[in-house]
């Protein structure tokens, strides 16, 4: 079995301050080729979620594009893990919320790599604000460029490229699903990653492309550290009835199980990986 490297918790920048620090792979998840050969494509794949996401693809011997905004640092050691497990790793620094970006972020992968057979939408944002009168037209406008409308222009353009078989992950969040008071255009978003999903779904049945969804619950990253207060880090995941947040490690094999064909009659869903959460829908 390969191994990721050791210095896996002991990251630089904010997760050098989280604690504890966050777990990407398990050391006893062992791989069984799903992915082999294939070429991913994550956006914010630079730490928490999509690290992870990237590291477990790359484990089941897929190459990766990764999308990010600015943490230099932070995606150069998801690079390094993912090269750790003898995959090519493509850095993509850009921003999202510019259609062009998402079309030449694409066209790139397909060129370094390439072919494109899974896209993975993970990038967002979201900045808490308890009065919505708080919520300027500026933020609301980040969060939906980011949160949903770059899931648009990634799939479009995804699409020149991927074929039968091939598929597409949005991560949504079990804040579509319930009330998130503090977090209302980053639930909005997710609500609408939700419906993005189901609907593009359906729309590519006939090209056999498959379209699903995560929705995470509260899940220890770096978005949580740099967008929480100190109180409500402390007490992050506590309410759910594992009593606790999750680790990346924990969510990742939902993306592998759906990016392989152990999924391939599963198309237009949301698995829930929150904690023990019940959601209908």
């Amino acid at each position: 079995m390969k191994q990721v490297p050791k210095k896996q918790n002991r990251q630089p920048g904010i997760e050098g301050k989280m604690d504890p620090a966050p777990e990407y792979i398990k050391s006893t998840y062992t791989d069984a080729n799903k992915l082999l050969d294939k070429v991913a494509l994550v956006t914010g794949g630079d730490s928490g979620i999509g690290r992870a996401v990237s590291v477990h693809f790359a484990r089941e011997g897929a190459d990766i594009a990764i999308v990010y905004f600015d943490e230099d640092i932070d995606a150069k050691e998801t690079k390094r893990f993912i090269e750790a497990e003898g995959r090519k790793c493509l850095l993509l620094k850009g921003d999202v919320k510019k259609a062009a970006f998402c079309k030449k972020a694409v066209e790139q992968t397909v060129n370094k790599l390439g072919k494109l057979n899974i896209l993975v939408n993970n990038a967002g944002i979201q900045v808490p604000q308890k009065n919505p009168k708080a919520i300027d037209e500026k933020q609301l406008e980040d969060t939906f460029r980011t949160n949903i409308f770059a899931y648009f222009h990634f799939a479009n353009e995804a699409l020149e490229y991927l074929n039968e078989g091939d598929c597409i992950i949005n991560t949504t969040s079990v804040t579509a699903y319930r009330s998130s008071p503090n977090l209302i255009d980053y639930s909005s978003t997710k609500g609408a990653i939700t419906s993005f999903t189901r609907s593009l779904a359906t729309n590519l049945t006939e090209k056999k492309i498959r379209v699903n969804a995560v929705a995470p619950g509260p899940v220890w990253t770096p978005l949580i550290v740099s967008t929480f207060d100190e109180e409500k880090i402390k007490s992050f995941g506590s309410e759910t009835a594992m009593k606790r947040a999750g680790q990346p490690s924990e969510l990742a094999p939902a993306y592998v199980f759906l990016a392989s064909d152990d999924a391939s009659f599963i198309t237009g869903q949301v698995i829930h990986v929150n904690g023990g959460e019940v959601v209908n829908g």
